[in-house]
């Protein structure tokens, strides 16, 4: 783990290692097969920042599953807009299905306050919501993951899918910004 990086002009230092990170994925993999054996769930990743947790997640599942996408966004360099923009829809009927979303990070949980209600018009049998990090000191929206990576603190991060100005992402670890 490189001990400083630069991102968009800032400085961040090392918070969680890529070995520290597989380890929690793999338990929460193990988490997800036994509570989804004999289910067949599907996993809805949000893009663009869950596609790294997701993918690795998805390859810890060792039940039938299968996987979509969802384009969401209301970020904009360090902070959030406060607007939910749907770039890519949802296209799988979910009637019935066990529903699990991914995501990278729930802060405010508003993008995923304004998500929730269309997956939940589309009939699916249950819903959970699997983060890699999660901000409760954040949170103005009432969103509560019940599969969490990492609990943190309200600062921000990059790495492991996590952007700044759309880079960072390609990190295997996670940085937080230097203050």
């Amino acid at each position: 783990m490189q001990a400083r990086v630069s991102v968009a002009g800032h400085n961040y230092i090392p918070f969680l290692s890529e070995g520290l990170i597989a380890e929690r994925i793999a338990e929460l993999g193990a988490q997800l097969n036994a509570d989804y054996e004999d289910k067949n769930p599907i996993l809805i990743a949000v893009l663009n920042g869950s596609f790294i947790f997701a993918a690795d997640l998805f390859r810890q599942l060792s039940v039938p599953a299968s996987i979509s996408f969802v384009k969401l966004a209301s970020y904009k360099g360090t902070t959030s807009t406060g607007n939910v923009v749907t770039a890519i829809g949802l296209e799988e009927n979910l009637n019935g299905r066990h529903v699990i979303i991914v995501e990278d990070i729930i802060d405010t949980g508003k993008t995923l306050s304004a998500f929730l209600p269309e997956i939940m018009q589309r009939g699916p049998a249950s819903v959970k919501i699997a983060t890699f990090l999660s901000k409760p000191d954040a949170r103005t929206h009432p969103v509560k993951p019940d599969y969490c990576g990492f609990e943190i603190e309200n600062k921000f991060v990059v790495g492991y899918g996590l952007d700044h100005d759309g880079q960072g992402r390609n990190l295997p670890a996670l940085y937080i910004l230097e203050d």
